[in-house]
This record gives structure tokens, C-alpha cells and sequence, in this order.
């Protein structure tokens, strides 16, 4: 079994809701637990909220793409804005940590989606975007 979607939405803070709403529709012939589907709900409202505010500044006019792919074993999910880039992903990763310190973000992004997913990877280019990959493993029912 595999199957494959993309799609692009502009960077709304109400898209996030489109964003969560798509993944779980793509998913639900895989007849996945409950918790499973939260979890992936999770990842993918923290992937594109990062993308939205820091990599575009909440710039209403860019666009974020969500690309999702699973096969027998496994969900792929990448998010992906071609905004300012991360400077240093490592730092970035750490928990707590945001380039928004006057508001009130926790920083906990990435740890989210490292905790709730079996790999993560991020690749970031200053002035060119960043791509979140996620991997979930998954068992049928």
C-alpha cells in the first residue's frame, strides 16, 4: 500500500486548522489509533505554525506546502515555506528556545515533533526556507 499528497495553502494562522484537518483525512483509510492521529495532528500544527511565524514573520501573501507519503510501515510529512531560514538548526531545536522573545512562545516546536515522531529531520538555508521531515512508524489495526 502507499499513496502520496501535496498540498500549498497561504501562511494563515487559520490554515493550521486546514492543514491538521488534511492530514488526518489523507490518513484515515489506514485505520490508525486515535492517539496516533493526534500525534501526527500535533506535529504537523507545530511544523506549519514555525513556518508561518518565524519562517515568513506572519507574512499573510507566502505559502506553505505540506507534502505527505505513507506505505506499510511508515507516514512521511514534510512542511515546507521558502521564508528566512533558520541560522542555526541545533540551537533552534533546543527546548525553550525562540527567535520570538517578545511573545509568548514556549519554544517547544521542535521537541514536539521530535517526541510525537520516530525521525526528524530539519534542513534550513538563510534566506532560502526550511524543510521539516517527519517519519512516523505506524502498525495497522
Amino acid at each position: 500500500m502507499h499513496n502520496e499528497m501535496k498540498s500549498s495553502f497561504l501562511a494563515k494562522s487559520e490554515n493550521v486548522i486546514y492543514a491538521r484537518t488534511i492530514a488526518v483525512g489523507f490518513l484515515l483509510n489506514l485505520n490508525l489509533e486515535m492517539g496516533v492521529l493526534n500525534e501526527i495532528k500535533t506535529v504537523i500544527s507545530e511544523a506549519v505554525t514555525n513556518a508561518i511565524v518565524h519562517g515568513y514573520g506572519s507574512d499573510p501573501s507566502e505559502w506553505v506546502h505540506l507534502n505527505m507519503k505513507y506505505d506499510d510501515e511508515a507516514i512521511e510529512m514534510e512542511v515546507i515555506d521558502y521564508g528566512i531560514g533558520i541560522e542555526d538548526v541545533e540551537k533552534a531545536k533546543e527546548p525553550l528556545y525562540s527567535t520570538k522573545v517578545d511573545e509568548e512562545r514556549a519554544g517547544l516546536g521542535f521537541t514536539i515533533m521530535e517526541v510525537f515522531t520516530d525521525r526528524l529531520d530539519v534542513i534550513s538555508s538563510l534566506g532560502r526556507g526550511t524543510t521539516v521531515k517527519m517519519k512516523k512508524k505506524y502498525y495497522a489495526k
